[in-house]
């Protein structure tokens, strides 16, 4: 079969001896996985976020005399300091000299050659559960680049910090692309390796291959805990809040509106220089956010940091389109918002003025129909 997913009786036992609040991701469980690895040339998809307590993965696995040949960076890059979208290059790792290879811009999916000699690729990278978070992308590419040249594809769990909802329009074929790849709602409700388990057995991958899949299990966790992250997963998303209010932000993305890149608060406001709230915020240059949206202009907007969210929270895209004078700018880029939307309804949906309800409506037959399938995929309570 094209899954394992690590079990042992001691881990069994272990779990009822551990109380619930400690949870212990796949990373930190390396009894589990170096056996896997001893003996083999070894390629991994890493970022800031992978590590051990404070030991990058990289380090602990050259420190068990594991033979790592090549890093793969994703969007942000091996270091996590590129700004959204900027072109990540390839390079070499200075505490290493291990050779990185990006895979975002050009390069999506690893070639034949880049996996040349490489006989495990390990996953470890912090998602954040939604659609449009590109982690989850190249993840897809990955797997698929392993399918075809027979290598095994281990995923090291971690939680899903908004892993207890499931929630937004799931993703239409012609909308398919690299923010949004998978007919999943926005809000997935899935660790990486739950998605990774449904990319395989649901036959996502290119022509239809599957993977060799193995998943490190977290231990003590379930879609019910709350997770806060230890490292932030991006530039832009520093917070716990920032990370709950993204799935519902990220739409401005394709609007007009400033989501606060460039301050201390992305992700946790939203603005714009035309608009007449009490509320305002100044985009400056920073790291991640070299060059934001309204740089040194003065927005006025919404601070949400203190909002309660509780999945997909729709009133903030109808108040801001409320707020803006010209209606015919707010979508500044209809085609890039559909992409993140997974729909072409939303965009009309709210130009007609209708409620939050109505438009909820209108996704729930394809998101009941997902919450079915996501149940066979479950590996967490």
């Amino acid at each position: 079969m094209f899954l394992r997913v690590i079990y042992t009786s001691a881990i069994l036992f272990l779990t009822t001896l551990i109380t619930y609040s400690q949870i212990v991701v796949g990373a930190e469980q390396t009894a589990q996985y170096l056996p896997l690895l001893k003996d083999k040339n070894i390629a991994l998809v890493v970022n800031p976020t992978s590590v051990i307590k404070t030991t990058h993965l990289v380090d602990s696995l050259i420190s068990h005399s594991i033979s790592v040949k090549t890093i793969f960076a994703p969007e942000h890059g091996f270091r996590g300091d590129a700004d959204a979208g900027e072109h990540v290059a390839n390079g070499k790792d200075k505490r290493t000299g291990l050779p990185i290879i990006s895979l975002y811009g050009n390069n999506k999916k690893p070639t034949t050659d880049q996996l040349k000699g490489i006989d495990a690729f390990v996953f470890d990278i912090q998602d954040v559960g939604a659609r449009f978070y590109t982690y989850i992308s190249t993840m897809h590419y990955v797997m698929e680049a392993c399918a075809e040249n027979n290598i095994p594809f281990i995923v090291l769990d971690r939680p899903n910090p908004n892993g207890m909802f499931v929630d937004g329009p799931v993703l239409k074929k012609a909308f398919k692309s690299f923010v949004g790849m998978h007919a999943i709602p926005v809000l997935h409700g899935l660790t990486i390796g739950e998605l990774a388990q449904m990319i395989n057995q649901e036959k996502w991958l290119e022509k239809g291959v599957q993977c060799d899949l193995t998943i490190i299990k977290c231990l003590n966790y379930s879609h019910d805990s709350t997770y806060s992250l230890p490292i932030k997963p991006s530039p832009n998303l520093p917070t716990d809040k920032s990370i709950q209010l993204y799935a519902s932000l990220c739409f401005f993305e394709g609007t007009i509106v400033s989501v606060g890149r460039g301050t201390n608060l992305p992700f946790e406001v939203i603005g714009h220089p035309s608009w007449k709230t009490e509320y305002s915020f100044t985009p400056k240059s920073l790291p991640g956010a070299s060059n934001p949206p309204y740089k040194d202009q003065k927005c006025s907007g919404l601070l949400l940091s203190n909002e309660n969210t509780t999945g997909i929270e729709l009133s903030y895209l109808i108040k801001a389109y409320e707020l803006t004078p010209n209606k015919n700018s707010f979508f500044s880029s209809p085609s890039f918002f559909n992409r993140l939307v997974g729909n072409e309804e939303l965009i009309q949906q709210i130009k007609a003025g209708k409620t939050e309800q109505e438009i909820r409506a209108t996704w729930e037959p394809e998101l009941s129909e997902y919450k079915k399938m996501r149940e066979q995929y479950l590996l967490y309570p």
